[in-house]
């Protein structure tokens, strides 16, 4: 049940699986409006890109004219979490909101996914991340941080309010991402403030 006052977090709706993150956010608190077209983006305190098919999205993102209001929107600051193919989508290739380049597929075709236990810094350790048809980051630009490698490649990043993951933690209803998402959007001023429960378990700083 969404508290008063609960923060409004937008979710890119063109393609993949934005319901669950749409269920996962109602869970910990959050008001979730499906992101289609620009009108869709007024008054929102912050932004989750889903995974899916990276292409589809960005052409999605082209025919709505939603490029440049998200780069308006991110570029000042709004929180946003990105997730598999949502990394993509931010890098310097596409929208170039996060200083990174994304490798598609860069863990192999589907049949190559695999789950993996992370440790990523100012999120949680023991992050349950599941891998499927996974990205990576490379060449970090100065102001990027990486929060969690592996095998040597990077699949946490974040640049200021900007956080990126290679995985997908609606799929498994891992939270800390999203409540990561909520804390920064309370440190903002933001309507989440209202909303943070009293005690959350595994939860982040």
């Amino acid at each position: 049940m969404v508290a008063p006052g609960s923060p409004t977090v937008g979710v890119l709706a063109l393609q993949g699986d934005f319901e669950a993150h749409r269920g996962l956010l109602e869970e910990i608190g959050a008001t979730v409006r499906e992101v289609r077209v620009p009108a869709d983006l007024d008054g929102l305190d912050g932004l989750v890109l889903p995974g899916g098919e990276s292409t589809t999205m960005t052409l999605g993102i082209e025919r709505e004219g939603l490029a440049e209001p998200l780069r308006d929107l991110i570029g000042s600051g709004m929180p946003t979490l990105g997730t598999c193919a949502g990394l993509i989508v931010l890098d310097r290739g596409h929208l170039g909101l996060l200083d990174v380049t994304a490798a598609r597929n860069a863990f192999g075709r589907q049949v190559r996914s695999f789950e993996a236990r992370l440790d990523l810094a100012g999120v949680g350790d023991g992050v349950e991340a599941i891998f499927i048809r996974a990205p990576w980051a490379t060449e970090p630009g100065p102001e990027v941080e990486v929060l969690a490698e592996v095998d040597g490649h990077a699949v946490a990043v974040r640049e200021r309010d900007v956080l990126a993951v290679s995985f997908h933690p609606e799929l498994n209803g891992e939270p800390r991402l999203h409540r990561w998402l909520l804390d920064r959007i309370a440190e903002r001023g933001g309507a989440a403030a209202a909303a943070r429960p009293t005690t959350t378990a595994g939860g982040s700083p």
